[in-house]
């Protein structure tokens, strides 16, 4: 028994669980209500009630939104096997390596360092039609300029970088998850034959099989509310909203458009789609159990 007195923690958690409820449940709850409503305008009062209305239309009749679910969903499914498995991947090369690890590691955590905003502007100077980098080295090889963001390539080019700045995140998860294996595992492994490929496919990546559940769980999670890098090197879906995704467009539609009714339906199906995919995800890489857990 550590704790024969429990009272000491109710006063650490009681604080924080108040806090939660004020700063996190209690807006969303007011969140769900405010999207069976009409509401025109940041401060304006609730007018009359206007049931699934908002629902409907998100998924039926708004051709932007309907923009925005295809993008989350293809975000979402390139964060997992681009950024989860490139994290892998790495992670894998360095600690097969002796010198040079702890440098490799900083090298590729850096881009989390950095502010989305820094990042967001740091490839706008890239994709710039005239001085962007890019476009001067195509000049100097001789080549016309491009329109990066031109509607063929605003996706891929605004999802550059949201793919980019959190592959290190999950490297050095995975990397962690690497170097807690037991020793004593490895060396029975070797002892067995298991070496090389063989050692990655029957031991590391079964005993990896947790960490790579809460990498996936966290890219999954991630891609379903991205909105910092999108909205600065597209600002409101540019072109065409094609670009838009359910955070930007769920901002657009609240703070821009001042359809706070609408904005609060996008924000609904957004924890809506990050719980049951999440949760999905779990139980059929965990089994029933794991999913619950």
């Amino acid at each position: 028994m550590l704790y024969k007195d429990r009272r000491p923690l109710l006063y650490f958690l009681v604080p924080s669980f108040v806090l939660m409820i004020i700063m996190l449940y209690y807006p969303f709850i007011m969140n769900i209500v405010n999207s069976f409503f009409e509401i025109k305008g940041m401060i304006s009062a609730r007018g009359e009630f206007m049931g699934l209305d908002n629902y409907a239309f998100l998924f039926t009749g708004d051709p932007t939104a309907a923009i925005a679910i295809k993008n989350t969903m293809v975000i979402m499914v390139m964060t997992v096997g681009i950024q989860v498995g490139l994290a892998l991947v790495l992670a894998l090369m360095v600690d097969s390596i002796k010198v040079g690890k702890q440098f490799f590691q900083v090298v590729y955590f850096f881009p989390i360092v950095i502010s989305a905003t820094a990042i967001g502007l740091m490839f706008n100077l890239f994709y710039f039609y005239n001085g962007g980098m890019l476009n001067q080295i195509r000049a100097g090889l001789g080549l016309d300029k491009v329109l990066w963001l031109s509607d063929e390539r605003a996706f891929v080019m605004v999802s550059i970088p949201v793919l980019w700045q959190y592959v290190g995140f999950y490297f050095v998860i995975i990397l962690a998850g690497i170097t807690g294996i037991s020793e004593d595992v490895l060396e029975s492994a070797a002892m067995d034959g298991a070496v090389g490929m063989k050692k990655t496919r029957y031991i590391t990546l079964p005993l990896l099989k947790d960490v790579l559940v809460t990498c996936t769980t966290l890219a999954i999670t991630g891609a379903v509310k991205v909105f910092d890098l999108p909205s600065i090197i597209a600002n409101n879906g540019a072109p065409k909203g094609l670009t838009h995704f359910l955070g930007t467009y769920m901002y657009q539609q609240a703070f821009v458009a001042q359809n706070v009714d609408y904005g609060s339906a996008i924000s609904v199906v957004i924890v809506i789609i990050g719980v049951v995919i999440s949760r999905a995800v779990g139980r059929l890489l965990l089994g029933k159990e794991g999913g619950e857990s």
